[in-house]
């Protein structure tokens, strides 16, 4: 099936409740271009040097999402284009968002991750780590990022309850999260990849991350 396809069919399916964002890591630009002149703009890179590399080949008016483990050292990198940053995980790392961004001159866009999974491979902030973080009175202080939500990877199992009780238990984190700080403009939750996205999507899911579902196997 070819690349424009496998988006409409999974756009289809979404039905308008959740943004897909393409998975593009370790794949070609050409299947990249592929993509686009299909009108799709929406990517999700996860590792720096990778991103910088497509950003400076590819169009410039693709969204980029920066959805892999990120250093303070290499935010300076992609500070001047990237869209959402879904993977901060301390306030150190936020705060260095926010000082590359205000050298830009620009306000990034953020999501706070959260570690649902039972395995230690993935990482993210502990529920009370989020709460200590959104009480740092420093936090006023940045200027330059919009905390928009929140973003979870689930374990990597083939057992959906389990899975389903890691989505669900994000989505409960922020609807607390939108009692408590209701001034947040927290309106998004990142979960749900190429395996398990419609469940994400039931879970309340309004971002889902898909790669090999659009772009076949990776390189």
């Amino acid at each position: 099936m070819s690349i424009a396809k496998s988006i409409a069919e999974i756009e289809e399916k979404i039905e308008g409740k959740a943004k897909l964002i393409a998975v593009s890591k370790k794949q070609p630009n050409e299947k990249l271009l592929e993509a686009y002149k299909a009108g799709f703009k929406r990517l999700g890179e996860n590792y720096v040097q990778e991103l910088c590399a497509k950003q400076e080949e590819l169009p410039k008016d693709i969204e980029w999402h920066m959805i892999g483990h990120l250093q303070s050292n290499k935010v300076k990198y992609i500070a001047p284009f990237v869209h959402m940053i879904h993977s901060v995980d301390s306030f150190k790392l936020l705060k260095e968002i926010n000082k590359q961004a205000r050298k830009n001159e620009r306000t990034i866009d953020c999501l706070l991750q959260i570690f649902i999974a039972e395995e230690d491979s993935k990482t993210g902030m502990e529920e009370q780590e989020l709460w200590d973080l959104l009480a740092n009175p420093a936090l006023r202080d940045l200027e330059n990022v919009r905390i928009c939500g929140l973003m979870g990877m689930s374990t990597f199992t083939e057992n959906t309850a389990q899975v389903e009780k890691e989505f669900r238990n994000l989505k409960r984190i922020f609807d607390k999260l939108n009692e408590k700080h209701p001034e947040l403009p927290a309106t998004e939750i990142s979960m749900g990849m190429s395996g398990d996205w419609p469940l994400a999507i039931n879970c309340g899911s309004t971002m889902i991350r898909v790669g090999s579902a659009i772009f076949g196997a990776r390189q």
